[in-house]
C-alpha cells in the first residue's frame, strides 16, 4: 500500500566490523614499536573474540600515542560504534578513513556510522567510495541502499540493494529491503519486481511482515487475488491491528462488503481502542446499502468524539440515503450542525435528514434555516441549493424552487436530479419548452447518475485511510 498504507522501515542490517587480518593486510607503515605492535594485535584478537572491555583501553592508549596508525583508530572507532556510542566513534572512523583513503572497509564503517547519526548526505558519499573501492562488498552496498532510502531516493536505493543481494543471495533481509525499495519507487513496474523478489524467499523467511509487503506490491501491480491472499496470510499469522486493517482496506477497496464488515467487527472487538475498525465497518454497511447499521456506527462514533468532522460527514451521507419517512439515529448530525454552523456539507445533511423524517415530524422551518446557513457558509455548494429547491417544492413554492435549482445547475451543470426537479418546477410555472429541455438534460446526465455508487465509494474510501 502506498502512503497512507503502513510504512515498513528498512530492517537493521548495519554491521560495523573489524578483523585483524583484514586491517593489517593494507596497513601503511608506521613507527610503532614491536612491543606495541604485539599489544595492538592482542587488542584486535580480543576485540574479534568479543572481549571489547579488554580491547578498549589498549586501543585508546595506542590511538593516542600513534595518531598515524590506521588499525588503532579504525578498531577503536568500530568498537565504540558497535557498543552503541556512535558519536564517540565518529572522529576515530573519520581519522582512519583519512589515514587510509583507499581502504574500502574504512569508508564502509564511516558511512555506516554517519548513517546512524542521521548524516545521510555524508554517509552516501562515503559508502559510494566504499563500493567503488570494493565492488564485492555486500555490506557497503547494503548500507548505501539504506542511506539512499533515508534520502528518499528509493529507485537509487533499489540499485544498490540489488547489488548487495546479488553478492549475498541467501540473505533474506537484503531481499526484503530490495523489495521495499522497489515498492517505494512508486511505479507499477517496480511493484511487480518487488513482488517477484519476495517470491524467491524461502518459506521459513515468509513472516507476516513479508507477506504484508508482498500484498502491497501485488496490489499496486494490479494482481488483486494474489494481494488478497497475502493480506489474509499476514492476518492469520499475526492478527495485529496493522495486518487486520490492511486486510479490511483491501476487502473494501474491491467492494467485498460482507467480508469487510465481518473482519472490521472482529477487529473492533479485538482492538476496541482502534476506532478505524468501527469506521471501516460503518463504511462497509454504507456501501452495502445497510444505512441503518451505518448510521448506528457513525452516530456512536460522533457521540464519543462530538467535533469529529469525518464521523459527521459519514453519518450525514448515511442519513441522506435513508428512505422517506426514516431518520432514526440521525439526531447527532443535527447536533453537529448546530455546533459547526460554518460546515456547509454537514449542515445540508442535517436539513436532508429532517426532510426524510416522517411527515408529521417535518420541521420545515428548521430545515430551511439549516439550508440558508449552509448556503451562507458556502454559496458555491450545489447540493445545498438543490436541497433548497427540493424543500421549496415540498411547500409548492415553484418559483422559489426554480430559482434555487437554477443556481444548483449553474454550479454543477451535470446534476441530473436537479434538472429533473427543475423540469417539474417549470411545468408548474407553465414553461413547457423549458421543462422539456430540462427533461432532455436529465436523460442525458442520468447515465452519469447511475454511476453515482462508484463515485460515492471513491469518496468514502478516502476516509478509511485517514488517521482516526
Amino acid at each position: 500500500m502506498s502512503a497512507p498504507r503502513i510504512f515498513r522501515k528498512v530492517l537493521p542490517l548495519l554491521i560495523l566490523f573489524v578483523l585483524s587480518g583484514a586491517l593489517s593486510a593494507q596497513t601503511p607503515p608506521n613507527s610503532m614499536s614491536a612491543q606495541d605492535k604485539a599489544r595492538l594485535h592482542t587488542a584486535l584478537d580480543a576485540y574479534d573474540a568479543g572481549q571489547a572491555a579488554q580491547a578498549e583501553p589498549i586501543l585508546r592508549e595506542l590511538s593516542k600515542r600513534y595518531p598515524a596508525n590506521f588499525e588503532a583508530s579504525e578498531a577503536l572507532g568500530s568498537l565504540y560504534a558497535e557498543s552503541g556510542d556512535v558519536a564517540q566513534a565518529l572522529p576515530f572512523l573519520k581519522h582512519a578513513a583519512e589515514l587510509a583513503p583507499r581502504q574500502a572497509l574504512a569508508h564502509t564503517n564511516l558511512g555506516a556510522a554517519l548513517l546512524k547519526l542521521g548524516k545521510t548526505t555524508e554517509a552516501i558519499a562515503e559508502l559510494k567510495k566504499a563500493t567503488t573501492l570494493d565492488p564485492k562488498n555486500s555490506s557497503a552496498f547494503s548500507n548505501l541502499g539504506q542511506a539512499l532510502m533515508a534520502a528518499s531516493k528509493p529507485a537509487d536505493a533499489a540499485g544498490a540493494l540489488a547489488s548487495a543481494s546479488a553478492l549475498a543471495p541467501q540473505d533474506a533481509n537484503l531481499k526484503y529491503n530490495l523489495a521495499l525499495a522497489l515498492y517505494e519507487s512508486d511505479s507499477v513496474a517496480s511493484a511487480a519486481k518487488a513482488a517477484t523478489v519476495l517470491t524467491t524467499l524461502a518459506p521459513a523467511a515468509m513472516t507476516d511482515q513479508v507477506h504484508a509487503l508482498a500484498a502491497d506490491a501485488e496490489e499496486r501491480a494490479g494482481h488483486f487475488p494474489e494481494a488478497l491472499t497475502h493480506y489474509q496470510t499476514a492476518a492469520q499469522m499475526n492478527p495485529s491491528d496493522a495486518n487486520l486493517y490492511a486486510l479490511d482496506v483491501e476487502l473494501l477497496r474491491h467492494w467485498t462488503w460482507p467480508e469487510a464488515i465481518k473482519v472490521a467487527n472482529f477487529a473492533a472487538e479485538r482492538f476496541p481502542a482502534s476506532t478505524h475498525f468501527r469506521v471501516a465497518a460503518g463504511i462497509g454497511y454504507y456501501a452495502n446499502s445497510e444505512y441503518k447499521q451505518a448510521i448506528r456506527v457513525f452516530s456512536q462514533l460522533l457521540q464519543t468524539d462530538p467535533n469529529n468532522g469525518t464521523y459527521a460527514d459519514l453519518l450525514g451521507r448515511s442519513c441522506s440515503l435513508l428512505a422517506e419517512g426514516e431518520n432514526a439515529g440521525c439526531v447527532e448530525i443535527y447536533n453537529f450542525a448546530e455546533r459547526h454552523p460554518g460546515n456547509a456539507v454537514t449542515t445540508t445533511y442535517a436539513a436532508v435528514a429532517i426532510l426524510h423524517a416522517p411527515t408529521e415530524k417535518h420541521d420545515l422551518d428548521k430545515a430551511t434555516a439549516l439550508l440558508h446557513a449552509a448556503i451562507t457558509a458556502d454559496p458555491k455548494y450545489a447540493e445545498a441549493w438543490f436541497q433548497m429547491g427540493a424543500l421549496e417544492q415540498v411547500q409548492l413554492h415553484w418559483k422559489e424552487s426554480a430559482a434555487a435549482l437554477e443556481q444548483s445547475i449553474a454550479l454543477r451543470p451535470t446534476f441530473a436530479e436537479a434538472h429533473y426537479r427543475l423540469s417539474r418546477a417549470y411545468a408548474h410555472l407553465g414553461r413547457r419548452e423549458d421543462a422539456q429541455r430540462e427533461i432532455a438534460l436529465h436523460q442525458t446526465y442520468s447515465q452519469q447518475a447511475k454511476d453515482s455508487l462508484n463515485a460515492r465509494m471513491q469518496e468514502v474510501m478516502t476516509f478509511i485511510l485517514k488517521p482516526s
